[in-house]
């Protein structure tokens, strides 16, 4: 979950979705301005791609990563 600059959700949700692992990227309204869905091979994979590519682009100002776990 993403919050963005004021008027830059759609943007980014944009920017987002070219990225490689990010199966979806939706601008919502609410406390948070982007849904992310995101792929990865593990945890740690899942962190550098969130750290490394997502929270580098212009606009955003915070994220929240919340895995998904199967129990």
């Amino acid at each position: 979950m993403i919050q963005t600059d004021v008027g830059r959700a759609a943007e980014v949700a944009r920017d987002i979705s070219d990225i490689e692992g990010v199966t979806q990227a939706e601008d919502v309204t609410g406390p948070y301005d982007v849904i992310v869905r995101a792929q990865a091979d593990d945890v740690d994979a899942l962190g550098r791609l969130v750290v490394a590519r997502i929270q580098r682009l212009d606009g955003i100002t915070r994220t929240l990563t919340c895995p998904i776990v199967n129990i």
